[in-house]
This record gives C-alpha cells, structure tokens and sequence, in this order.
C-alpha cells in the first residue's frame, strides 16, 4: 500500500517543489541565525567597549527584543501559512506580561 501526499499527481512536480521550498526555508534558518550570532556579539562587544550602563543595558535589551522576533517568527516557524492563532496567542501573552511589567515598575518606582 502506497500513500501518495501529492497535490497535483505528478510525484516529480511535487517533490522538486518541496526540495525547492526545504532549501528556500534553510537559507531562511541559516541567515537567521548568522543575524542572531552578529547580534550576540554586538551585545559582548557592547559590554567590553566599557560604555557607560545609561547605553549598554537599554542596548543589550534592544538587541535582545530584536532577536527574539528573529527566533519566534524563523525558528518556531511562526512565518509559515496556518500558524495565526498560536501567533496571536503568543503575542497576547508577551502583551499582557509587559503591561504585568510595566504595572509593577509603575508601582514600585513611583
């Protein structure tokens, strides 16, 4: 017994398709993660170049935002079609955490 998953009946058009569409979704994990890494160092750098904490603590949390964006949207795959609710649910989850943060801060400092 063979199951075909093939969409248009030629297992030849389907299967360069999704070699095609593997090696587009690699080449986007793999710049991903070359900008993550330049990221990290840009964060080590950061500390080593002896700024003052006013730019090196609001800079490290910048780049640290920007590289969970990266890491959510490519490597969770929340890029990819049929992934919006779980999208929508996660980024209400960080929303209501920052304004839980942001409270808290509010309480505390003021």
């Amino acid at each position: 017994m063979v199951t075909n998953h093939s969409n248009s009946g030629n297992p030849k058009v389907d299967i360069a398709y999704r070699r095609r569409k593997n090696a587009e979704d690699m080449r986007h994990q793999l710049v991903t993660f070359a900008i993550t890494l330049f990221l990290t160092l840009t964060a080590f750098l950061a500390v080593a170049s002896d700024f003052s904490g006013w730019f090196t603590v609001p800079f490290i949390i910048l780049l640290a935002v920007v590289q969970l964006i990266f890491q959510l949207y490519y490597f969770m795959h929340m890029s990819h079609k049929g992934h919006e609710a779980p999208t929508l649910f996660l980024f209400s989850g960080v929303l209501v955490g920052l304004i839980t943060v942001l409270a808290f801060m509010t309480i505390i400092w003021w």
